[in-house]
C-alpha cells in the first residue's frame, strides 16, 4: 500500500491521466447516445476531449488549463452542446486552481466561473414544468458543488502554506539554535583561554624567579635554594591541579572523580595569592576596607584573576625594585579593585592597543572578565610612574 502511495505522489500526472481517459470513457456514451445532429455531435466530441485534457493535464499548468476549461464551457453555451458528464472537469480544474499557490486571480476566475456556471446553464436550458421558485432551488443546489469545489481547494492551499511556515520556522529555530550552540562553544573557550592564561602565567611567572633565585644562592645559601624550590614545587603543583580542572571540562565520555578539580578561587583567596608572590620576592601591600560579604561566584573569581594578572604584569614589566599594593574595597552596590605598582610600568600599546606580536592579552582577558559581570576596567600609567589597575564589579546578591 505504501508503495502504491508513494507511486502516485511520484507520477502525479500520469494518475490524472488515467482518470481523465475514465472520465473520456463515460462522456463519449453519452456522445454516442444523445440524440443530437451530426454537427452539434462532432462539436461535443470535441469539446469532451479538450475537457478531459484539462483533467490530464491539470497540476502541470493549472492557470492555462482553468483558462482552457472556461472557453469550453462558452463554446457549449455558444453551440448548443448540454451539460454532460465531461462537465465533471470543470469541478477538477476549479478544485485544482483553487489549491494551487499560484496568481489570485486563476482562483478568483475559477471561484466567479464556478458561481456562474449552473445560472447560465438553466438559461440555456431552462427546466421544464417547473415553478419559478424551483428553478432558483435546483440552480442554488447545482452552484453548490462549484463553490464547495473551490473551498475545498482553497482551504487545503491555506493548510499546505500553513506547514510550509511551521516547516520554515521550525527550519530557522533550528539554524539558530546551531549558531546559538557555536556562540556558546566560542564563550567557552575564550573562558577556558583565559582562565589557562591567568594560571600559566602568573604560576610559571611564580616558578621562573623561584628558579631564577635557587640557581643563585645554591652555592653559598642551600637553605635558601631549599626553600625556592619547595616554593616552586607547590606552585607547579597548585597550577596543574587549576589546568586539570580546566582541561576537564573540554573531555567527553569521561567521568571525573568529584574530588579531583580544585575549586574555581575567590575572593577570600587572594591573600594567600599575595603572600606567594611576596615569597617570590615582591613586596606587595595588601588592604580590605569596608564590610566583607557574600559575593556571585562569577565576581569572586573575577576579582582573583584581575589581581592575579595586576601581580604578574608588575613582576614581568616592574622591573627588579618594584613594589605593589592591592586594595579590596567594598562599597554598598559594587566591589573597588585597585592594584598599583611603582615600577616602569607596561609599553603603551599593551593596554592601549590590545597586545602586540602576541603580548598583552592579560589585559585583554581582564577587559572581558569585567564585561561580563557587568563592570568597569581601567588601567594605564600611573601619576609619578608605576603601572595601575583599578575596577569596579557591581554586587548582586549572593544565591
Amino acid at each position: 500500500m505504501q508503495r502504491l502511495y508513494d507511486f502516485i505522489r511520484r507520477h502525479p500526472t500520469g494518475v490524472d491521466s488515467f482518470w481523465a481517459v475514465m472520465l473520456l470513457g463515460f462522456s463519449m456514451l453519452w456522445v454516442v447516445q444523445d440524440p443530437v445532429g451530426a454537427r452539434p455531435r462532432v462539436a461535443a466530441a470535441a469539446i469532451v476531449l479538450l475537457l478531459c485534457l484539462a483533467v490530464a493535464l491539470r497540476r502541470r499548468a493549472p492557470e492555462k488549463m482553468l483558462v482552457l476549461t472556461a472557453v469550453l464551457g462558452v463554446a457549449q453555451l455558444v453551440l448548443g452542446v448540454q451539460t454532460n458528464p465531461a462537465d465533471f472537469a470543470m469541478l477538477v480544474v476549479i478544485y485544482t486552481v483553487a489549491a494551487h499557490d499560484g496568481p489570485r486571480w486563476a482562483s478568483r476566475l475559477a471561484l466567479a466561473g464556478g458561481v456562474c456556471a449552473a445560472p447560465l446553464s438553466q438559461l440555456r436550458w431552462p427546466v421544464e414544468d417547473v415553478s419559478v421558485p424551483g428553478k432558483i432551488f435546483f440552480t442554488v443546489v447545482m452552484t453548490v458543488p462549484f463553490v464547495l469545489a473551490w473551498v475545498l481547494g482553497d482551504s487545503l492551499r491555506t493548510r499546505r502554506a500553513y506547514f510550509a511556515q511551521l516547516e520554515e520556522r521550525a527550519s530557522r529555530l533550528e539554524r539558530e539554535r546551531e549558531a546559538q550552540s557555536k556562540v556558546a562553544v566560542a564563550a567557552e573557550r575564550a573562558r577556558i583561554a583565559r582562565e589557562l592564561h591567568d594560571v600559566v602565567a602568573h604560576n610559571v611567572s611564580v616558578m621562573v624567579v623561584q628558579a631564577d633565585g635557587a640557581a643563585y644562592v645554591l652555592d653559598s645559601s642551600p637553605d635558601l635554594a631549599r626553600q625556592a624550590l619547595e616554593t616552586i614545587s607547590t606552585t607547579g603543583r597548585q597550577a596543574l591541579a587549576e589546568m586539570r580542572r580546566l582541561l576537564g571540562v573540554l573531555r567527553t565520555g569521561e567521568h571525573q572523580e568529584a574530588g579531583e578539580y580544585v575549586p574555581q578561587p575567590d575572593v577570600g583567596q587572594i591573600e594567600d595569592l599575595v603572600e606567594q608572590v611576596r615569597g617570590a620576592g615582591l613586596p606587595v601591600d595588601f588592604r580590605i576596607e569596608g564590610t566583607a560579604r557574600p559575593l556571585p561566584s562569577g565576581v569572586e573569581l573575577t576579582a582573583y584573576r584581575i589581581v592575579q594578572e595586576a601581580l604578574t604584569n608588575t613582576r614581568k614589566h616592574g622591573g627588579p625594585d618594584a613594589g605593589a599594593s592591592v586594595r579590596l574595597v567594598y562599597f554598598d552596590d559594587g566591589l573597588g579593585l585597585l592594584v598599583e605598582d611603582d615600577g616602569r610600568g607596561a609599553a603603551h600599546e599593551l593596554y592601549e592597543d590590545g597586545g602586540a606580536d602576541g603580548r598583552g592579552h592579560g589585559l585583554i582577558g581582564m577587559r572581558e572578565r569585567v564585561g561580563m559581570v557587568g563592570g568597569t576596567l581601567d588601567a594605564g600609567p600611573r601619576p609619578g610612574g608605576g603601572f595601575r589597575i583599578s575596577a569596579l564589579l557591581p554586587l548582586k546578591p549572593a544565591h
